[in-house]
């Protein structure tokens, strides 16, 4: 009798880990076949996302690799993270698809529009450096070139500060998000979050110093957009969301 019921118990959770185990695969084989869809045009991909940098070079100037397997790796990994961008809907639908049974209704009402609006801010986060922001610190940095020096970046370290500033900006455009969770959960009043407001602002600046390259105005342009996004936050909480101290 005790092994019959050590098996009923295992019973429900080898269930769950065959039901992860078959939503990983669904998901990993999507972005597989986008991947290995994408591989033929990796090297446009990379010319897509130099140019912002490439627009901004003098009359003849070009990147450079200096490592001898860059030219290969290189487009690969923006390949790799094209493909993680375009199925991440679907990936994200397979995590909800796994979750999903265990909520109850009220928090279906809740999860969901957060993982849309995630995901949402986040690439207008990326749509916001890519845009507006690599244009302007890349001409200043252009700009800013000594005389007799040639502006000449390695594709590896490019790809690298590029995929930096996309991470920087798509966690700010987060913000509101992440303001109107903690007042839902009431672990913050909007009242407190106004009266900080001074406290804030100071830490978006230096949050931008830490996060970007040390100049005025990308710091300016990540720093304000992170504490008006706060503000945004601040004013859809006391719009829309009762902290859950006074729903239960």
């Amino acid at each position: 009798m005790p092994d019959m019921s050590m098996q009923d118990d295992l019973q429900p959770l080898i269930e769950h880990l065959i039901e992860l185990r078959t939503r990983l695969v669904r998901a990993s084989a999507v972005m597989l076949l986008c991947f290995l869809g994408l591989f033929h045009w990796s090297k446009d991909l990379y010319h897509l996302l130099a140019m912002p940098l490439l627009k901004t070079l003098p009359q003849g100037g070009q990147m450079i690799a200096t490592d001898v397997t860059a030219t290969f790796f290189v487009p690969l990994k923006v390949t790799g993270m094209a493909a993680f961008l375009l199925t991440l809907p679907h990936t994200l639908y397979q995590a909800w698809a796994f979750v999903a049974p265990g909520l109850y209704q009220n928090e279906k009402r809740l999860v969901l529009p957060l993982i849309v609006s995630s995901v949402l801010l986040f690439a207008i986060g990326m749509a916001f450096a890519y845009f507006l922001v690599f244009p302007v610190v890349f001409g200043f940095m252009a700009a800013a070139t000594p005389v007799g020096v040639a502006m000449m970046t390695d594709i590896d370290k490019y790809l690298g500060f590029v995929l930096g500033m996309f991470l920087s900006f798509g966690v700010t455009f987060e913000t509101p998000v992440v303001v109107m969770v903690l007042v839902r959960m009431g672990l913050v009043s909007v009242a407190k979050l106004k009266e900080i407001r001074p406290y804030v602002i100071v830490g978006a600046f230096v949050i931008a110093a830490i996060v970007t390259p040390p100049d005025v105005l990308s710091q300016t342009m990540l720093a304000v957009p992170l504490w008006l996004l706060y503000e945004i936050g601040v004013l859809l909480s006391g719009w829309l969301i009762q902290p859950k101290a006074q729903t239960e």
